[in-house]
């Protein structure tokens, strides 16, 4: 097992923060359920299957054997980093949320475990088929 490329997996995380954060904010101009934060919430939950899958296979392109739960526990590290810095401030203080409404509210964790298992999930199936970028070169 090659150890974490912090370099590639903070990319990573940051194609998946980026996708995410435009994906929830973009649930908003459309309504479609009453509650516009669970629709958003629910959104992002589902935009984040192939948004986390893209970013793992950019991760894992160069034959890297990184643990998933390791790599996806740190890329969603990265995540709250980015949102306690810029998606808070920014976007949920505004509306008069604040960091505790925001990483207290249940979805924001079970978003997590799914970041997190989707990782482990495209790095499990990707050891069990055998696929590695380098038997391609």
């Amino acid at each position: 097992m090659d150890r974490l490329n912090v370099k590639r997996a903070v990319f990573a995380a940051l194609i998946v923060w980026t996708l995410g954060v435009t994906s929830f904010v973009l649930s908003y101009f459309v309504e479609l359920m009453e509650d516009p934060d669970i629709q958003a919430n629910l959104v992002l939950s589902v935009a984040l299957v192939p948004i986390t899958i893209l970013a793992a296979h950019i991760y894992y392109r160069k034959g890297i054997e990184t643990n998933g739960i390791l790599l996806g526990a740190f890329m969603f590290l990265i995540a709250i980093i980015l949102d306690a810095t810029i998606t808070v401030p920014v976007l949920i203080a505004p509306t008069g949320g604040n960091h505790l409404s925001f990483f207290g509210d249940p979805g924001f964790w079970l978003i997590g475990v799914e970041y997190v298992l989707v990782v482990t999930i495209y790095w499990k199936l990707r050891k069990l088929i055998g696929f590695n970028q380098k038997d391609i070169n």
